[in-house]
């Protein structure tokens, strides 16, 4: 599968690769796959270690070697020499060495052309456990989520139709009927399945029959998910509150709430009992968050206090609310729409680089994302049925008079009466330019 993500890994290799590159995600987003298929299209020589099954490879970083002492312990291992300048070496599952993301600044600043990437499960969770002590300049670090719809699309055999939404977007021309259409329909499907490779895998071994997958591939990853939330964190009360907590989040995005409510996790619910777990779920990568900015003027003032969280994968979200998948791809209006439709939009802004950021006013007013380009910082509404009027907004143009607003619909491309109307399959091209 072909990986947006592979222009950053590029991206490293054209800037020299004198940093070790360190490669976080949520489990099974696919880091392990696209680097070793990286590494074998771009480089002569790649030696793969994975700490968590090649012990004698762990013990070697226990115990605290400069990087010459480490490669001379390496090649005992292999039984032969390595090439530092023509080789590169992945280590995987590096969250299962107390030491190993502490050695990296060794090979940072060695004189020899180590060209070193890592990955591993729960990154952000040790990195912020030793911060003291990792090197965080002296590694690259880049980050990686699910497929994104367009990755979808190219990965059905729908890269024409990826294009297609992409020249129609740039030049806010119509999309064909029949395309647009075909275009929705996959959509609804990617709302089902999620952007998990082995979800993505299950729907094309199934010929994109939604009635064919199979909903055990995502209950098996959450299962996997909730797995180490039991392995990784010591205390048995803080992982039930965990378990709870990343429960909780569907229900949070259907109340009629603006913000999210500890209270609603149980009745005892503060932020002080929380916001452990919540940091938790962050560095982990399983949430996304969102602040609620409180002065939309540059530079932006946005409230730690006020905030929203979606899953880190739509398909979880469709998966964990017990969503009916007959009801998506009929597009029927059903209890879970909004949140669902609202965390598919905030994935393919995250994956852009887009912080995600909503406003409130009243009982109404709502602006659900923003975009910051040339324009200036653009409103973004998001509308998940038919009605794709935008009625709430004028307390927010009145306040902050932008250039336009970008609505997210199940219209065409249009754009009229200062409304840019895209069609929410074409999420993935609005980016902060």
């Amino acid at each position: 599968m072909y990986r947006l993500f592979e222009k950053k890994l590029q991206s490293w290799k054209n800037g020299g690769m004198r940093k070790p590159l360190m490669v976080i995600g949520a489990r099974k987003v696919g880091k392990t796959y696209t680097i070793k298929k990286f590494c074998e299209e771009n480089f002569d020589n790649y030696i793969y270690f994975n700490l968590a099954t090649d012990r004698e490879i762990k013990n070697i970083f226990e115990k605290k070697l400069n990087d010459k002492m480490i490669f001379e312990r390496l090649e005992l291992c292999l039984g032969r020499k390595i090439d530092p300048k023509n080789t590169v070496i992945v280590f995987d599952e590096i969250q299962v060495s107390k030491n190993f993301v502490s050695s990296l600044q060794y090979f940072s600043k060695s004189k020899n052309p180590y060209r070193i990437i890592c990955t591993g499960n729960l990154l952000g969770v040790k990195m912020n456990r030793i911060s003291n002590a990792c090197p965080c300049e002296k590694v690259k670090i880049e980050y990686m989520y699910p497929m994104n719809f367009e990755e979808f699309l190219i990965a059905i055999g729908k890269k024409s139709l990826s294009k297609q939404i992409k020249e129609c977007y740039l030049k806010m021309s119509l999309m064909p009927e029949l395309e647009h259409e075909e275009a929705f329909n996959l959509y609804r499907k990617y709302l089902c399945v999620g952007g998990l490779p082995e979800s993505v895998n299950n729907l094309i071994e199934s010929d994109l029959n939604m009635l064919s997958y199979s909903k055990n591939v995502i209950s098996e990853i959450v299962d996997k998910y909730i797995g180490d939330m039991d392995n990784y964190v010591k205390s048995i009360i803080e992982t039930k509150k965990l378990k709870k907590l990343y429960y909780n989040i569907p229900t949070q995005l259907i109340t009629d709430n603006k913000d999210f409510r500890y209270n609603l996790i149980d009745e005892d619910g503060r932020k002080r009992k929380y916001e452990g777990p919540i940091n938790w779920l962050l560095e982990s990568n399983l949430i996304l968050p969102s602040y609620e900015i409180e002065n939309v003027k540059l530079p932006l003032n946005v409230s730690r206090d006020n905030f929203n969280l979606y899953l880190n994968d739509v398909g979880i979200l469709t998966r964990v609310s017990h969503t009916n998948y007959t009801d998506v791809m009929l597009n029927k209006k059903f209890k879970f729409r909004d949140a669902i439709v609202k965390n598919y939009v905030a994935e393919e802004f995250t994956t852009n680089g887009i912080p995600l950021y909503y406003w409130t006013h009243g009982k109404n007013a709502r602006v659900d994302f923003f975009v910051y380009n040339s324009d200036g910082v653009i409103p973004v509404i998001v509308k998940s049925g038919g009605d794709v009027r935008t009625t709430g907004l004028n307390a927010y143009i009145r306040e902050n008079h932008p250039p336009y607003v970008i609505r997210l619909a199940s219209t065409n491309f249009y754009f009229l009466h200062g409304i840019k109307s895209i069609p929410i399959y074409a999420a993935f091209c609005v980016k902060n330019k």
